[in-house]
């Protein structure tokens, strides 16, 4: 109670921003006007009505699909970056823990990239702005485990989490190896941030528990489902799941042992959330699981707007933000490949 009524002194003002960057969102009528549009520079038009505002009046025609992705990524960051500069050192420290995500992403794109000899200079023009440091670009020239943590992670928020699990392997990469990499710094990094979360208590810890475990649920499945039929072991994919949410421990051990889809989809049937969107994906002819998935995050992030005074609500605006992204740019790809039939196959928010 104590937090709660101290809170807005230090972080009533970066709270009331983001709620108004929320009311910004696109609606259900402006996700109609754009589906309407018969061209890129129709859609030009109708965001500029919106709080994205003239954000491509100065991009040359023809519109690209990628130049509108770019742009309201842009816009995104900018928005992050603004409120990162009125924070309060501990609300510093939460907006820090989610960039790591993106840095994360951005190192397996460099490891990725550069095994299949990709331009550096190209490869770092994709990385996500939120997850840029200053030494990114000197993973393209490490072809190991150890040489990337010695020569680029050790120096980075990402240190503890690649520490203990590849700081001494000295095997060159591999796709394989590299996807492990992958989830092995994603389950230390979600560990970690969900320890965080709840050493906030009350409703941070609350908003950010129930996302987290999701979260954390969501890549257990994923993964399990990703390494049926590949080189990947039992006791390697029991490796990668997380120590917390609704599946662990019994459903977690279930999918450890699960041989085919339908032995996940059994996995998880105990679970009614979970049960419920696997459902969802089996009878729903223009939706995949990932979608189900895409679907219920944002429901879980819409709810974390309904409780103040908690830092649940930046999180949760970041990420309905990118679905929105995502929206807009199925909506310009239905467009500029003349697929007006599939325009309404996108995630809506409000």
């Amino acid at each position: 109670a104590a937090k709660m009524i101290t809170f807005n002194i230090q972080d009533g003002y970066a709270e009331a921003i983001i709620r108004g960057f929320r009311s910004g969102i696109l609606t259900q009528a402006d996700y109609s006007n754009l589906g309407q549009c018969d061209s890129l520079e129709d859609m030009r038009m109708h965001l500029a009505v919106t709080d994205y505002g003239n954000f491509l009046q100065n991009e040359p025609s023809p519109l690209q699909t990628l130049t509108i992705s770019e742009k309201c990524t842009e816009k995104l960051v900018e928005e992050f970056n603004y409120i990162r500069c009125h924070a309060s050192s501990e609300l510093a420290k939460f907006l820090d823990y989610i960039t790591y995500g993106y840095m994360i992403d951005n190192v397996i794109l460099l490891l990725t990239g550069t095994l299949h000899e990709r331009d550096t200079r190209e490869l770092l023009d994709k990385c996500h702005p939120l997850g840029k440091f200053q030494s990114l670009a000197t993973l393209a020239i490490t072809t190991n485990a150890k040489d990337a943590y010695r020569l680029v992670l050790v120096d980075t928020p990402l240190a503890p989490y690649a520490q203990q699990h590849f700081s001494g392997d000295g095997a060159d990469f591999t796709e394989l190896n590299i996807e492990i990499i992958r989830n092995t710094l994603y389950k230390a990094y979600i560990e970690d941030f969900y320890s965080y979360t709840q050493t906030l208590g009350e409703a941070t810890a609350e908003v950010m528990g129930e996302i987290l475990r999701f979260e954390a649920d969501r890549r257990a499945i994923n993964i399990t489902i990703n390494s049926l039929g590949t080189e990947l072991t039992k006791e390697g994919r029991a490796e990668l799941y997380c120590n917390f949410g609704e599946l662990y421990p019994e459903g977690v051990s279930r999918l450890e042992r699960a041989e085919n889809n339908d032995a996940v989809r059994q996995s998880v049937e105990p679970y009614a959330q979970y049960r419920q969107l696997f459902q969802d994906a089996a009878y729903s002819p223009d939706k995949s699981l990932e979608d189900c998935f895409f679907e219920y995050e944002v429901k879980l992030n819409k709810l974390a707007f309904d409780q103040q005074f908690q830092y649940g609500v930046f999180y949760a605006y970041l990420k309905l933000k990118e679905q929105e992204v995502r929206n807009i740019v199925w909506i310009a790809e239905c467009i500029s490949q003349d697929q007006k039939a599939r325009i309404s196959q996108f995630i809506p928010i409000w």
